[in-house]
């Protein structure tokens, strides 16, 4: 059923979302593990804080969707993950994007293809 499909793919950019908020946390904080209170104030951060939520949010989420959908269908469907990552760290943070990464992205989308069209979920 598409909604199935569409709380697999809000699950999944909200779990992205939250990885791109970290990473904008962690951003010129290489000390930030020196001491016990350097990490105490990098985890009351706000962009910490905010990702941490997202987590929280898509787990919730993610129970209501395994009410629905089967494990073997929906957390392959999460591997689109990749893709996003992979696509956001380009264009948001100017990681590389070489043509390994495009054709591993290629192949987890033929991949997720494959299991969506087959699982008539």
């Amino acid at each position: 059923m598409l909604v199935n499909y569409l709380l697999i793919l809000l699950n999944t950019m909200i779990l992205v979302s939250g990885q791109f908020l970290w990473k904008f946390g962690m951003v010129n904080k290489e000390n930030s593990f020196g001491s016990f209170g350097e990490v105490v104030k990098l985890m009351v951060s706000p962009y910490i804080v905010t990702g941490l939520t997202m987590y929280g949010f898509a787990t919730v989420l993610w129970l209501f969707i395994l009410t629905r959908v089967p494990l073997s269908v929906a957390y392959p469907l999460q591997s689109l993950a990749y893709v996003f990552a992979v696509f956001g760290a380009f264009f948001i943070f100017n990681e590389p994007l070489s043509l390994m990464k495009i054709v591993g992205v290629l192949l987890i989308m033929i991949g997720v293809s494959f299991i969506g069209f087959s699982s008539g979920a």
